[in-house]
């Protein structure tokens, strides 16, 4: 039988950047299951607060020449790669300039919420999968965690549908309650958001454009809901009840049996 291909998705990953548990959990997880026998790759943005030098990043060549669309606009996509040396994993990271070279994450100088981050995940969510697509690896299962990768359940049930490279991936979207409190304008955001023919109706999942919208749009199109349990959900526990028919709550990060579980039947080995 051959391994099990498991996609994370991600706003970050330790070593190369933690302002939250999901770093942890994005470190860990992936870690076990490749000790487990599965075949991992990460991908998180390429924030301007990671030092390339000092991760080793460097861009791959091969995957260059990719643009993302964004509304009316085109936006380069620039990949690059590095390793978790103690634990042999690869990690892409999504780049563009417009987007990510800034001194900072989510917010600027002053902590201010930057008005584009909407933009900025969407073209992460479309990048990574580009990325993806590129490399001709087929990932089983995606795993995405938090607001910033709610979209690729979205592409993987619509656009990407019948690609051959995801025609068999199954997804699975982890709320962390990294929470924001910032409401986008809703018809950018759709905008930005839409792909190929899709449409408004679509989209109604987005139509408040805060926080809760994002984490709405990640469980309406996941086929698995998966919600931590130390993650304080109580901002979203509605949207997760709406959902209960296919979640998974109150799940320990470090509950290895379950996750290994979990994505072999979801994969249908």
């Amino acid at each position: 039988m051959s391994k099990l291909r498991i996609l994370y998705v991600s706003s970050e990953v330790d070593p190369f950047l933690n302002t939250s548990k999901i770093a942890d959990f994005v470190r860990a997880l992936p870690t076990a299951m490749q000790e487990r026998g599965m075949e991992i790759r990460i991908l998180v943005p390429r924030f301007g607060s990671i030092n390339e030098r000092k991760n080793r990043l460097h861009e791959v060549v091969r995957l260059s020449g990719i643009t993302i669309p964004m509304g009316d606009d085109e936006k380069p996509l620039t990949i690059k790669v590095a390793s978790i040396p103690a634990a042999k994993l690869q990690v892409y990271f999504i780049d563009n300039e417009d987007y990510f070279q800034r001194k900072y994450v989510l917010t600027d100088k002053e902590d201010a919420f930057y008005e584009d981050n909407h933009e900025r995940a969407i073209f992460f969510c479309k990048g990574a999968l580009e990325t993806v697509v590129k490399l001709g690896w087929s990932p089983d299962v995606i795993h995405c965690n938090d607001w910033m990768s709610s979209f690729v359940p979205l592409y993987i049930s619509s656009y990407y549908r019948s690609h051959p490279i995801f025609k068999d991936s199954k997804t699975i979207f982890s709320p962390h309650n990294t929470s924001f409190d910032f409401t986008f304008s809703v018809d950018d955001l759709k905008e930005k958001v839409k792909i190929g023919d899709m449409d408004d109706e679509h989209l109604s999942s987005l139509d408040a454009g805060d926080y809760a919208s994002f984490i709405k749009i990640g469980a309406e199109f996941a086929d698995k809901i998966v919600s931590l349990e130390n993650a304080d959900n109580s901002r979203i526990q509605l949207i997760i009840d709406e959902f209960q028919d296919k979640t998974f709550q109150n799940i320990a990060d470090n509950d290895l049996d379950f996750f290994e579980k979990t994505y072999i039947e979801l994969a249908g080995n």
